[in-house]
């Protein structure tokens, strides 16, 4: 098998399968719990908080666990416009993962305004829009760091100080970024972050949000004190740790991941610009997460690619895993000024940890063959 949809999610660490075994067999006390088996517990959960922290320069108390990088995003923007109702504007990018965008239409149907700031052609948020369109009304602003699809890295420091400038606070989905390139969250200045722990190959159903000291926030889930009061209910013990492993076991290995997987990454880039005819690479060239990889096979349809490639042991994918299902083109690559057909003709290609020089050369020899064949069946069956 070559997987190679590594933004959709990650394969589990060893170690982190490791590391999680005992919660599952044994350490099963409640970390509420005053007696020991309990304190244990509560204890390894501090350690993985402290591990997520790490990676992101905050501190424990920072750090806030939910269920998935979804949830922390809804959690972010519901929980900061709950909090100051006499604030009814949102601001976010045409290009957002959704669920950011269905958060946004959500507040919409509830009577708050939203503002959907459009992009130029690499993916880049525009400033200038930005600044018309924040106001002493709005309450948040939230702004991808890296976008899922086609890898663009937002200028998270200006749209911070234009957000400031109007005294409004920022959240950011640093899910595509969290684990691969390095960052300080209080250098980034944002007041929210989202992570997510299936895409640094820990378990799936563990994400968490970077509550920025001071900010307010409505809580998300009533009930017990967990998670500060603002997310109620017995934690998923095992998935944080798998979680907290995750997160110790990529800022060791940070700079020695990057630098092998972005030389994998131009490989493949190359490879395919100077084999295959009638490819447009999507997204910018450099200001991007190298290890995402978006092209259109011109007169194509992306899902004949991707089963093609399929029946060859090589998983891609045709866009965001959260929209795989839906017949509908791209918001992110018609945002950027794609045609519908160039959009339906886009394959993403995003590299991971366990890709190998050889991954690379197998799909080399198996794409250009792939794409001739299907044209040619395309042109037969034309005429």
């Amino acid at each position: 098998m070559i997987y190679l949809d590594n933004n959709a999610t990650t394969q589990i660490d060893p170690q982190v399968c490791e590391k999680m075994s005992s919660f599952l067999k044994n350490r099963f006390g409640n970390p509420s719990s005053l007696y020991p088996i309990g304190r244990e517990v509560k204890e390894s959960l501090n350690e993985a908080r402290e591990n997520i922290a790490g990676l992101l320069g905050a501190e424990r108390s920072e750090i806030i666990f939910t269920g998935s990088g979804t949830e922390s995003d809804n959690f972010a923007i519901r929980g900061v416009m709950e909090a100051f109702p006499e604030k009814d504007e949102f601001v976010t990018s045409a290009v957002e993962h959704p669920a950011v965008i269905e958060t946004a239409h959500y507040l919409k149907k509830s009577g708050k305004k939203v503002t959907f700031v459009p992009v130029d052609q690499t993916g880049l948020v525009d400033l200038e829009e930005l600044e018309k369109k924040v106001t002493s009304r709005t309450a948040l602003v939230s702004i991808m760091h890296a976008n899922n699809e086609v890898g663009t890295l937002q200028p998270i420091d200006e749209i911070v100080r234009i957000a400031k400038n109007k005294d409004v606070l920022m959240h950011t989905d640093a899910v595509q970024t969290f684990g691969k390139i390095k960052f300080d969250v209080h250098k980034l200045g944002v007041d929210l972050l989202s992570v997510s722990g299936h895409k640094i190959y820990g378990p799936k159903g563990v994400g968490a949000l970077f509550v920025k000291k001071g900010t307010s926030l409505a809580p998300l889930i009533h009930g017990g004190h967990q998670e500060g009061k603002l997310r109620a209910g017995t934690e998923n013990t095992a998935g944080i740790v798998g979680f907290g492993e995750a997160a110790r076991i990529a800022k060791e290995r940070l700079n020695k991941d990057k630098k092998r997987l972005e030389g994998l990454a131009e490989k493949l880039k190359n490879g395919i610009e100077s084999r295959i005819s009638d490819v447009k690479f999507n997204g910018p060239e450099k200001e991007r997460i190298p290890t995402t990889l978006n092209f259109s096979f011109l007169k194509l349809e992306a899902e004949a690619v991707l089963l093609a490639l399929a029946t060859k042991g090589i998983y891609v994918s045709t866009g965001s895993a959260c929209s795989e299902d839906s017949d509908e083109v791209s918001h992110v690559l018609t945002a950027i000024g794609l045609t519908p057909e160039q959009a339906r003709s886009a394959i993403r290609f995003s590299l991971g940890r366990f890709n190998t020089e050889e991954d690379i050369h197998t799909v080399l020899q198996e794409l250009p063959d792939i794409v001739r064949n299907l044209r040619e069946i395309s042109m037969g069956s034309a005429e």
